[in-house]
């Protein structure tokens, strides 16, 4: 009878947990205010650049053009316009022969994990050269460059992986947003390359550098531009006026910045913000964050996070209804929440075995599909069912292919392993980290590979592909083992009829 009535106990503690969280959340609102006022730029009158030839492009061929009927969109950010891995273009090619897609331009980039930003016909891109972070604006089908913007950086890795930018470009109407490793955020007008106003948010704000510098991309959220900052003692987000950099208001002081990009919804008819915070901190400390995009105020916290210090939180939040996913690699796996009408959480089920490292999951059809794993040897692609959490299928897609290694043939085992997908035209589209190309189809029945390319050989094709009006931009990070090209920009043709 004791025992029995301590279970009781322990789950009515248990259930209690998110309510006081989110009593806790509540009661805990602070103020922060702004360290320093924005270095604004008064505009000038120049006008529209028209492109030039790019010095570190070579341009291959000119792409097809574009079907009548085919369905195209802007790529302004990080996952896209929607912060997922999906793309609603149609008529994309999917059959290459044995040569792969056609390689219409690629540049010659330095370093860095960005991946590119698209409106229109402009491409945004930022990379490391030497001792300066390099804003380049191109054109998208041409490879040339309208303009170039670059800023000193003296950034190491404290693991040696890379020592260039890490957060992608983010697109909004005539502006471009760029952050860098450091944590120097940049305005920029989007035609001219012509700064606007600048802030240095690791020194205004106090941050320390992570393990791996700052990583997370900014969102757009009407006037505001919103950044998981992780300021030691607050705020660890914090809303800026897109126009000027002012800061409007700063939530929450106990978790770090983490490498995952913030998400935006809209859920029982309220807009929520969900932020995945956590990087390094003794003890380490980070979890799901949702706050009222409007003021900052904090709706609940989440905790989780992995018990090992050296890691971070990486992978994006995914919202499918008043549903969000969290995973973390480092034996922490995947939790499902369901955000209740007074805002706070109910967790549906944990999933230890769905752990992402910093790819995002891709939801269709009541299943979550992405390629989890630490490292590279135990990375597999993953199908999770929706409704319960169990894992209905992992599979390695390991297959064997022959490479010219210093001009010798040599056979290796292949796979995607830590790879990014793409959901478009009806298939699925995946980049796996050596630099293979896949099509897929997915279903709770399992995978099937309708093709696979080797677009190159090199390590650590991290950032996740992006397509925008049939033509898709994959960043080669690494120099190649195959052909010793890279690091690489690099622009194919999908065009369909």
């Amino acid at each position: 009878m004791p025992s029995g009535r301590l279970c009781d106990n322990r789950g009515l503690r248990r259930a209690l947990i998110p309510c006081l969280l989110a009593v806790a959340c509540l009661l805990a609102a602070q103020r922060f205010e702004d360290p320093k006022a924005p270095e604004v730029v008064a505009p000038s009158e120049r006008s529209t650049i028209e492109p030039q030839p790019h010095p570190g492009v070579t341009f291959h061929r000119e792409p097809k053009p574009l079907s009548d009927e085919a369905v195209t969109e802007d790529w302004p950010g990080f996952l896209g316009k929607r912060g997922e891995p999906v793309s609603l273009e149609t008529r994309i090619l999917k059959e290459y022969g044995t040569e792969g897609p056609l390689l219409v331009w690629e540049l010659s980039k330095g370093t860095g994990y960005s991946s590119p930003s698209i409106q229109g016909h402009y491409l945004v891109y930022i990379h490391r050269e030497g001792r300066e972070e390099i804003v380049e604006c191109l054109h998208a089908e041409t490879g040339e460059r309208f303009w170039r913007y670059a800023y000193p950086t003296d950034f190491e890795d404290r693991f040696g992986y890379n020592n260039g930018p890490r957060s992608s470009p983010v697109i909004d109407g005539d502006r471009v947003y760029v952050y860098g490793a450091q944590g120097k955020l940049h305005s920029l007008a989007l035609r001219t390359g012509q700064v606007l106003w600048r802030r240095d948010i690791g020194t205004e704000f106090g941050v320390p550098q992570d393990f791996f510098g700052t990583s997370t991309t900014p969102i757009i959220e009407g006037d505001l531009l919103i950044l998981n900052i992780g300021a030691p003692g607050g705020p660890e987000v914090a809303a800026f006026d897109k126009n000027d950099g002012r800061m409007i208001w700063g939530a929450g002081d106990l978790w770090g910045p983490s490498y995952a990009t913030p998400v935006a919804r809209s859920i029982r008819g309220k807009r929520l913000l969900f932020v995945f915070a956590g990087g390094e901190s003794s003890p380490p400390a980070g979890g799901l964050l949702s706050l009222d995009p409007l003021d900052g105020a904090t709706q609940f916290r989440f905790p989780w996070r992995s018990r090992s210090y050296e890691s971070v939180n990486a992978s994006c939040p995914v919202v499918v209804g008043n549903k969000v996913l969290v995973s973390a690699s480092y034996r922490t796996g995947a939790a499902l929440l369901a955000v209740e009408s007074d805002g706070s959480y109910t967790k549906e089920w944990e999933n230890p075995d769905f752990d992402l490292h910093w790819t995002t999951a891709l939801y269709d059809n009541g299943h979550f599909y992405a390629f989890s794993g630490r490292n590279e040897p135990d990375a597999s692609l993953t199908c999770v069912r929706a409704l319960t959490g169990e894992t209905v299928w992992s599979e390695a897609l390991e297959w064997q292919e022959t490479v010219q290694i210093q001009g010798e043939p040599r056979t290796i085992y292949g796979s995607p392993y830590r790879g990014n997908l793409l959901k478009v035209d009806g298939k699925f589209l995946a980049l796996g980290e050596h630099g293979h190309l896949l099509w897929l189809d997915l279903s709770p029945k399992g995978p099937r590979v309708l093709g696979r390319w080797r677009l190159f050989l090199a390590r650590e094709t991290w950032s996740p592909p992006v397509l925008s009006r049939g033509l898709l931009y994959v960043s080669q990070n690494t120099r190649a083992f195959d052909r010793r090209a890279g690091p690489r920009l690099l622009c194919y043709d999908l065009r369909g009829e």
